[in-house]
């Protein structure tokens, strides 16, 4: 039985229970687009690495594949990488090459240029974010997502390796082992985000890639070979 006495000195946790979880604070997203056949990429990659472990923003690599006529084959590139990055660049006027980093979907940067790129997410980060929450419960993802202003957007759902080194035999870089980190692996459209608040609940058997080490959820309007800019991401860690 609890006390009158001991009340005052309860009711403190009490409010702490009753708190409901707060979204965390919005991160800007970074996307490198990079090549292992690329000779002016590792140094980007590195840098993508550093934000990566830092966890200030949503570092993610997405490898291309039109770098693989000079003689190495990209072992992790996805032909769709190479059309989103022409996909931002055609819609925002910009041009491809490798490295370049995408910020929010809206700014285009040098990918080894890390002053750039932190002054990119300082601007991004200035701007309202649609909020999103990630949370495991039990064998399944659980999306929450907050109001905004704007147009309807898309839920996209990636799955994420951490860490893949690559050792590579042929091209610009022979001989050198390069890490990439927070590696795209697959897309989901999971749902469609129209300004309200909206809960999703998705099974982590139905990830596309059941060996990833994380998961991020981007709202962003468009496709995944022409998007919009980012509206809101999260990023939750699985292993």
């Amino acid at each position: 039985m609890i006390t009158p006495r001991r009340l005052p000195a309860l009711l403190p946790l009490l409010a702490i229970l009753a708190t409901p979880a707060l979204a965390a604070e919005p991160k800007p997203v970074v996307e490198l687009f990079t090549s292992q056949g690329c000779s002016s990429c590792p140094p980007a990659d590195r840098v993508l690495g550093e934000l990566a472990r830092e966890g200030r923003v949503i570092a993610l690599s997405l490898p291309v594949d039109y770098w693989d006529y000079l003689g190495w084959k990209d072992t992790l590139a996805q032909h769709t990488n190479s059309m989103r990055q022409r996909g931002y660049a055609s819609d925002r006027g910009g041009r491809v090459y490798t490295p370049q980093v995408v910020v929010n979907g809206a700014m285009q940067v040098i990918g080894s240029d890390r002053p750039a790129i932190e002054a990119a997410c300082k601007s991004a980060a200035a701007k309202p974010a649609v909020p999103v929450t990630l949370a495991r419960n039990g064998s399944n993802l659980e999306v929450d997502i907050g109001a905004g202003d704007g147009a309807p957007a898309s839920v996209w759902l990636l799955t994420v390796t951490r860490a893949t080194p690559v050792e590579i035999g042929r091209g610009e870089n022979h001989g050198r082992t390069i890490t990439y980190s927070n590696v795209v692996r697959s897309w989901q459209r999971v749902a469609e985000w129209n300004g309200t608040p909206m809960k999703s609940s998705v099974p982590f058997s139905d990830l596309n890639d059941k060996d990833a080490d994380a998961v991020v959820v981007l709202v962003q309007p468009g496709s995944i070979e022409t998007p919009g800019p980012v509206r809101g991401a999260s990023m939750l860690e699985l292993r």
